[in-house]
């Protein structure tokens, strides 16, 4: 297989860009030069946002595309067109957030679309960037030969988000960790190696069309994400559960203050760990255990020396050392969720 990835060098353009190469395929990267790609790629050298950006791809054929860009959607749609006659299939990683808000518990790829969006704008907020950008593809590449990978929480090594190195950091750190409850609570999340597995076998089956791209819900609870952390790290970090209106009682942030974290019975909570993922595992989506996570992104944290990168384009992630303390001054543990000062 012939694939050109644009970005390749981050993240999820990374782990297709690896997982492609162990493969065999021949693999192309078009990125800007920031950062180093993977050895044994063929290098392209251009910026979308620039006038002429997309000039090093003037020439050449590849079997499939595999795109994540999540700004302008016009760069998107200058490069689909580009591409359409030389290239057999478009994949573009896009987000669940593309679906109207917000959505209920068990939506599925036939939900209502957020309006407003269009191939043609310049960026404006992440959900119509990324809708206008499935527009883009399907104009130049057509239904058939485009496949649109919503994922939902991508978690794994080379994460660039912060989010669960946020966790593991925090958990290393040791001492009482607020824990925000419930503990049994369900998540929903996609290792970014399963997505990127999935991916190049959409590629090989020809696979088109949109797909909800994340673990089943409740393939892992809080509880087990935040243990697992504790396990990888070893430190003696202690899991205080907290009831989630006295977390929100507080003023702290769900989702951007405690990651991945989002309140029981909300409209968060079902937009983002309650999508209906029935596609994707009947196409052969696969989603290793929790604690494989957890453990190989401890060990990719470590061997880059503990600090993650994180892309200047989103806001931090994480609870301050000062805000977690009075929260755990001020309240107990949740009822059913343990002894203060121990995991369980």
């Amino acid at each position: 297989m012939r694939l050109l990835v644009l970005g390749g060098t981050e993240f999820v353009g990374r782990a297709v860009v690896e997982a492609a190469l162990g493969r065999g395929w021949e693999v192309t990267v078009f990125h800007r030069g920031r950062h180093a790609p993977p050895p044994g790629v063929r290098t392209l050298r251009g910026d979308r946002t620039a006038p002429d950006g997309l000039a090093a791809l003037a020439d050449g054929t590849w079997d499939a595309v595999v795109d994540t860009w999540s700004a302008a959607p016009h760069a998107v749609r200058d490069t689909a067109r580009l591409l359409r006659d030389r290239a057999g299939r478009y994949v573009y990683v896009s987000s669940c957030s593309v679906y109207a808000w917000a959505p209920p518990a068990g939506y599925t790829e036939d939900a209502p679309l957020v309006e407003g969006a269009s191939a043609d704008a310049g960026q404006t907020d992440y959900a119509r960037d990324k809708r206008g950008a499935e527009l883009a593809v399907l104009d130049a590449f057509g239904a058939d030969r485009s496949v649109l990978v919503r994922s939902g929480l991508i978690l794994g090594p080379y994460e660039n988000i912060g989010r669960l190195p946020w966790w593991l950091n925090r958990v290393a750190r040791g001492g009482p960790v607020l824990a925000p409850g419930p503990r049994d609570l369900p998540l929903q999340y996609v290792d970014v190696r399963d997505l990127t597995d999935w991916v190049l076998g959409a590629v090989e089956r020809e696979l088109s069309g949109p797909y909800n791209l994340v673990s089943p819900p409740g393939h892992t609870t809080m509880g087990a994400l935040l243990e697992a952390c504790v396990t990888a790290t070893g430190g003696p970090a202690e899991l205080r559960w907290t009831a989630p209106d006295d977390v929100l009682a507080a003023g702290v942030e769900p989702w951007t203050q405690l990651p991945v974290w989002t309140p029981p019975g909300s409209d968060l909570h079902d937009a983002l760990h309650g999508a209906d993922v029935s596609r994707a595992l009947a196409t052969g989506l696969s989603c290793r255990p929790a604690g494989d996570t957890v453990t190989d992104t401890w060990t990719w944290l470590r061997d880059i020396g503990g600090t993650a990168p994180r892309r200047p384009d989103r806001p931090p992630v994480g609870l301050d050392p000062e805000t977690e303390a009075k929260v755990l001054a001020a309240g107990g543990t949740a009822p059913g969720e343990g002894v203060p000062g121990t995991t369980s």
